[in-house]
């Protein structure tokens, strides 16, 4: 196993489509609920401790070889609104694209021959380490910043905020970082023989409902 791997697939720069996506901060800005550098650390926060966990705990445990097809009805479960459905699979055809051809990989290919038009992103992330030679915990990091990083780099577009001010947000949040990644590891360890139904399902009414309201936007600089 290559540690620098994780660095390769968790670099912004990867092409995996995320720059595409606001995680939910294109929706949050134009409600007013976030407005500068303390409520989007706000926003963050509650999107690492809901979405960010429940996307970690199906990536660790895609890393950990438990069924993809099976962690991915675990994520539609766990994802009320189509709008977000729809972005976490084109997220995942993307992530697919670029893990294949990065590490290539039977259980991509067969994953790929599964979902033609996209497997959930954690699903596919948690394969795309699995290949790239990592474990659950790395997995479980990629995802748990993710969920963070994107909204934040979204707001300095979205609010020209101070990239200064944004990466601050991030390094305030890394100590919780550290615990969703522990916690979503735990529980993934669980669902190895408990089944898919041990793993996190926190929910954020806010985000469902805001990516059902973007969906509809005639405008927008995000994708979701």
């Amino acid at each position: 196993m290559s540690r620098a791997a994780l660095l390769v697939l968790a670099d912004g720069r990867f092409p995996a489509g995320g720059h595409a996506h606001s995680g939910g901060a294109e929706a949050a800005v134009k409600a007013g609920r976030i407005s500068g550098a303390a409520s989007l650390e706000a926003f963050c926060r509650g999107r690492l401790h809901t979405a960010g966990l429940v996307a970690a705990g199906l990536a660790a445990a895609a890393a950990l070889g438990i069924d993809p097809v099976a962690l991915d009805r675990a994520a539609d479960a766990r994802t009320p609104s189509p709008a977000l459905r729809v972005a976490a699979r084109k997220l995942g055809r993307q992530l697919l694209r670029a893990a294949r051809a990065t590490w290539p990989s039977a259980e991509l290919d067969a994953l790929g021959r599964e979902f033609p038009k996209g497997a959930h992103q954690p699903v596919v992330l948690g394969l795309a380490a699995r290949a790239a030679g990592l474990g659950p915990v790395d997995a479980a990091y990629c995802a748990a910043y993710e969920s963070v990083s994107g909204p934040a780099s979204a707001t300095v577009r979205l609010l020209s905020l101070d990239p200064f001010d944004a990466t601050r947000v991030l390094a305030r949040l890394a100590p919780e970082v550290d615990r969703v990644a522990d916690r979503a590891v735990e529980a993934a360890r669980e669902a190895v023989t408990e089944g898919p139904d041990a793993l996190p399902a926190g929910s954020a009414p806010l985000l469902e409902i805001g990516a059902e309201a973007h969906a509809g936007w005639p405008v927008r600089l995000f994708a979701s």
